[in-house]
């Protein structure tokens, strides 16, 4: 037969292992674990090793400590301009108070996803459609302001919202598309014009500089000429002057001043040899010097010519006339009065243009002829 004591030993140690499975609880890292007793909230488990009172608590609620992501579904929304663009995101959230995320909210999950698309939707109705790019940002801010403040009651923190995917439809992408290529077109021939406006700046500033370089080498040039010019004139004066010197010493010594005067009185250089009047009295007029005058032959006379159709009485009566008292000048004799105060008014004239040569200042000439035209 079956013993009694050890069939009731054994259920006794049954009961024994079910209560210390159902009375010992291991709560994880991150988690926290709500008990209830008789239906009523006890206690919130720490991380570790508990035990509850068997057939009086029980674990109601399990939650996570840890950051937990939400995907947000996408949804139609409609901008400022009115233009519907589908907005998806991603949601990230973190339990702060077991207790209140238990009984503050049946399901704290789907609440703050669904408030997270009633707040995008409200912010994408605020801008434009190009906006929503740029304000990207500033729409997930929004987003987190919103949901934190409305969950702080379940005892959730919204940490970041952060949009996905906007989707706007086609023929809207489309236009986009065409206005996105004549910005860009736009944009090239503005940079096309720029490089060329700067290349015609470029290339007149460089015609300016080789201007202002070539007028600045002219005009160097020109100051190295005048230098150069200048110290000609120097070495010119200095060498004239070293003649000068010279001259006035050999005039200083013995004889100097005769052998000078001889020099210069054979010299063709003096005013007697350059003056045209002597050149028109010599050899006929004793100012010339000398006796050649004397000596030198009349000028022969060209041989009269004879008047056509003239006749023997013209000629006598021009023979008579001659040898009558009153004696008049013939056209032979006009003729040579003529020539000879024509010659006369000539020398005067090269008389007086030597007077004004001799006057007028010379060219550079040599030490000597310098020294010799001075005297």
């Amino acid at each position: 037969m079956v013993d009694v004591g050890l069939v009731i030993g054994g259920l006794i140690a049954l009961v024994a292992i079910i209560v210390i499975i159902k009375t010992a609880v291991v709560v994880p890292q991150q988690s926290a674990y709500v008990v209830e007793n008789l239906g009523k909230y006890a206690r919130t488990l720490s991380p570790g090793f508990n035990i509850l009172v068997p057939f009086l608590e029980r674990v109601a609620y399990k939650h996570t400590l840890k950051e937990q992501t939400i995907d947000v579904e996408e949804q139609i929304c409609i901008t400022s301009d009115n233009v519907q663009v589908g907005v998806d995101g991603v949601l990230y959230l973190q339990v702060m108070d077991a207790e209140r995320a238990s009984y503050g909210i049946a399901d704290y999950l789907f609440a703050i996803a669904q408030l997270a698309q009633t707040t995008l939707r409200s912010e994408i109705g605020k801008i434009e459609l190009d906006k929503t790019f740029e304000e990207r940002s500033h729409i997930n801010l929004r987003v987190v302001e919103e949901l934190d403040q409305a969950s702080s009651p379940w005892g959730v923190k919204v940490l970041r919202y952060e949009i996905k995917n906007i989707n706007p439809p086609g023929d809207v992408v489309s236009a986009m598309e065409k206005q996105m290529r004549a910005e860009r077109e736009k944009r090239a021939t503005i940079l096309q014009s720029e490089g060329e406006r700067d290349a015609k700046i470029n290339e007149a500033e460089g015609e300016k500089q080789r201007v202002i370089k070539e007028s600045e080498a002219a005009q160097q040039q020109q100051i190295n000429e005048a230098h150069g010019e200048a110290a000609a004139i120097l070495a010119v004066a200095d060498a004239t002057a070293e003649g000068l010197k010279k001259v006035a010493s050999a005039l200083s010594a013995d004889g100097g001043d005769k052998a000078m005067q001889a020099t210069w009185e054979g010299s063709p250089a003096s005013p007697a040899a350059r003056s045209p009047l002597r050149a028109c009295l010599a050899p006929r007029s004793p100012l010339a010097g000398g006796d050649a005058w004397r000596e030198a032959p009349r000028r022969q006379r060209a041989p009269r010519r004879r008047r056509p159709g003239r006749t023997a009485r013209s000629r006598a009566e021009s023979a008579a006339a001659a040898a009558s008292p009153r004696r008049r000048r013939g056209p032979a004799t006009r003729c040579r009065g003529q020539r000879q105060r024509r010659r006369a008014r000539w020398c005067v004239r090269g008389a007086r243009r030597s007077r004004s040569a001799a006057l007028a200042p010379l060219p550079f000439q040599p030490a000597g002829d310098a020294a010799a035209r001075l005297l």
